[in-house]
């Protein structure tokens, strides 16, 4: 399933002194894109905390490519990479007005169960959600 971008204005207060968006701004953006992804997958974020479970962050790898100003407009695109009963990593591509790719980056997280106090299998805890994580993962290569 091709998702359609998270789009976001970026703002003033996300510039340092040089007018560009501060390093540190691109992680929030990737939470919001993040919750956009659920949110059009279907299942929003607030079902699945309502429902116990919460993706908790295990890592998140960045590298950024071109500077983006303040007022530009981004797209940020969430692709599913890997997807296994307790985690799962996404890919997203930070990609400005000018088509240029600005910034990418990984993000690998646990299915974590308030109820229980730790990680579960999102396969089973719930299974909707999960089937519809399948159905938006990026093809195996077969290269690897």
């Amino acid at each position: 399933m091709k998702m359609e971008p998270y789009v976001r204005v970026t703002q003033y207060h996300e510039t340092d002194q040089m007018g560009i968006i501060n390093h540190i701004n691109y992680i929030k953006w990737l939470e919001e894109a993040r919750v956009d992804f659920l949110e059009k997958l279907g299942y929003g974020y607030e079902k699945s905390v309502e429902q116990g479970i919460d993706f908790a962050v295990l890592g998140i790898s960045c590298r950024y490519l071109k500077m983006t100003r303040f007022r530009e407009t981004v797209k940020i695109y969430v692709t599913g990479k890997v997807l296994k009963p307790m985690r799962m990593t996404l890919a997203y591509q930070v990609v400005g007005e000018d088509g240029s790719l600005r910034f990418t980056a990984e993000s690998e997280h646990c299915y974590y169960s308030s109820a229980k106090g730790r990680p579960v299998a999102l396969n089973k805890e719930l299974p909707e959600l999960y089937a519809l994580m399948e159905s938006c993962m990026e093809p195996e290569d077969g290269n690897s």
